[in-house]
């Protein structure tokens, strides 16, 4: 089991540097107001990959901070964790 999870992240690794390589040539974002950007495409895709993914933790940080407040708040008590029907199972 280790080395099929070493297998599949070297071959992640390996698509993704290939996908890079391929991607050398310069494009050209423009912004507001003329504003130019030019960089190659892997790292402009690299950068709207990051950024989506920051403004997708920021968005969810509201929501676990309430619930991480609320469970700090009101700890579950010996008669709700023994109870099997209280159980979501992860849904």
């Amino acid at each position: 089991m280790k080395y099929l999870m070493w297998l599949l992240k070297a071959a992640i690794f390996f698509t993704l540097f290939a996908f890079a390589l391929n991607n050398q040539q310069t494009v050209s974002v423009y912004f507001f107001f003329g504003t130019v950007w030019q960089a190659p495409l892997v790292l402009v895709v690299l950068v709207a990959f990051a950024s989506g993914l920051a403004l997708g933790v920021l968005m969810m940080m509201p929501r676990w901070w309430k619930t991480r407040r609320a469970a700090r708040l009101n700890p579950p008590t010996a008669a709700m964790s023994e109870n099997p029907s209280t159980m979501h199972h992860g849904l």
